[in-house]
């Protein structure tokens, strides 16, 4: 892995996306959502740790009854590429029989993961599952994994920021930006 480095400003890449413009994004699909569950009780389900802010933004403009829970799955590890072994290392507590449930999710990326948590969750026989992430990079899908709710579409870089990382780093950049091989 070639060493990554901070431009002079310390803006790594470039900004693509900065929080004014994901905050009106998640307000957009927040109305769109409170429209498409209106009057239904939703279960919001945020997969940790990228989707933490990308979730905060949505559940501020959601206009209906929500409960929140968290999931943890994984199949990057400490490499900037998907291993294809999906891991679930904390699932959700509450019941979904017959309930409404929106995951969150930062980016889909091969639709592995997502693909394998969809299936799981399914058999807890929920009345609907929806997809809400904040990141597509449909350049890279392995799967026919389509989201129902996208935040925004990206190129094939490694993103980092508002809650995405490279090993850990880099979640609290207020904006997304990507990782840049040094020259």
């Amino acid at each position: 892995m070639a060493n990554i480095k901070a431009s002079e400003s310390g803006i790594f890449g470039k900004i693509l996306y900065t929080e004014e413009q994901i905050r009106e994004r998640a307000k957009e699909l927040a109305k769109q959502i409170s429209t498409d569950f209106e009057g239904e009780e939703l279960i919001v389900i945020g997969t940790l740790k990228g989707s933490v802010l990308w979730m905060c933004d949505l559940l501020k403009e959601l206009t209906i009854d929500t409960s929140i829970d968290f999931i943890k799955a994984s199949s990057y590890g400490s490499s900037t590429t998907s291993s294809g072994v999906v891991k679930i290392k904390m699932d959700t507590d509450m019941n979904l029989y017959q309930k409404n449930v929106l995951i969150i999710e930062d980016i889909v990326d091969t639709g592995t993961t997502l693909t394998f948590l969809l299936e799981k969750l399914k058999e807890r026989n929920p009345k609907t599952i929806k997809v809400c992430t904040m990141l597509d990079k449909p350049s890279r899908r392995t799967t026919g994994f389509v989201a129902d709710y996208i935040g925004f579409t990206v190129d094939d870089l490694f993103i980092i920021g508002y809650g995405l990382d490279f090993d850990q780093k880099y979640r609290g950049l207020p904006y997304i930006s990507y990782l840049q091989p040094e020259e």
